[in-house]
């Protein structure tokens, strides 16, 4: 990972919200629901996207 990258990285965003030490949510957007089938019924829940804590994108706003 290049050094502009590394931070950037999600673990620097505050956006960011830490679960372990790899992943985390972000939180930019609000969350988005997710439709699964269990035992035959459709069940919906609203989760934020996991990503790891070096990934990056474009809407990246340093933490304080």
């Amino acid at each position: 990972m290049n050094t502009k990258t590394a931070t950037r990285a999600c673990t620097a965003c505050a956006y960011w919200n830490k679960l372990d030490e790899e992943n985390g949510e972000c939180r930019r957007h609000a969350p988005q629901t997710v439709a699964f089938e269990v035992d035959d019924e459709v069940k919906f829940e609203s989760l934020f996207p996991v990503t790891g804590a070096e990934d990056w994108c474009g809407d990246f706003s340093k933490a304080d």
